[in-house]
């Protein structure tokens, strides 16, 4: 049965989303491409259609989440004004269902110390998803009127990613969740956001 290019484009989507999970949840290291296939509900035979090899399904994964990123910060911030909309996404990332999310969250904080060992196309991929992130947040913040927009959106990522990481880190609930109202509150509150959520 011969198949057109959308229903390729939908397999090859499936294949993306289940090694996405896989790859935030265990590590790419631990990612076998029979598991990714079986839990797409395709068979392992079928994984050459769509990719070279492991380090291409992985690479391509890496970009599938940050376009993921992409769509969650337009919907965090569609319709809103700059302040309100960089407060919404500040909230939407330091949460407890971000932090909890572990298979759908943000692949910066889920990916970071594995990326010496991913292969040159990956970590480029990777870099380039974390400038574009930068550039989204201090495309907000320039807005905003902010004249050091471009640094003060790398800070700010840097800022999310490590909390959330830290939080995902504190096995006490409580505190975890300390971490992310605190590191909420004193951003919103350094970005001139405290009243926008």
């Amino acid at each position: 049965m011969r198949y057109d290019s959308t229903h390729k484009q939908q397999t090859r989507t499936r294949v993306l989303e289940a090694a996405a999970r896989a790859i935030r949840l265990s590590g790419p290291d631990r990612v076998g491409v029979a598991g990714v296939m079986a839990e797409a509900g395709l068979t392992h035979g079928g994984f050459y259609a769509h990719f070279a090899s492991k380090d291409d399904l992985v690479a391509a994964a890496i970009a599938h989440m940050f376009e993921q990123v992409r769509a969650r910060l337009q919907r965090e911030t569609e319709g809103r004004g700059a302040a309100e909309g960089l407060a919404a996404y500040v909230d939407f990332y330091l949460s407890r269902r971000h932090r909890d999310a572990r298979d759908v969250g943000c692949p910066v904080a889920a990916l970071a110390s594995d990326l010496p060992r991913l292969s040159d196309a990956a970590r480029a991929i990777y870099a380039d998803g974390v400038s574009g992130l930068a550039v989204a947040l201090g495309a907000k913040l320039e807005a905003l009127g902010r004249e050091d927009a471009g640094t003060l959106g790398r800070s700010v990522v840097a800022e999310l990613v490590g909390a959330l990481a830290l939080a995902r880190a504190e096995p006490d609930a409580r505190r975890s969740d300390a971490i992310l109202a605190a590191s909420r509150r004193h951003l919103k509150r350094r970005l001139g956001l405290e009243m926008r959520s």
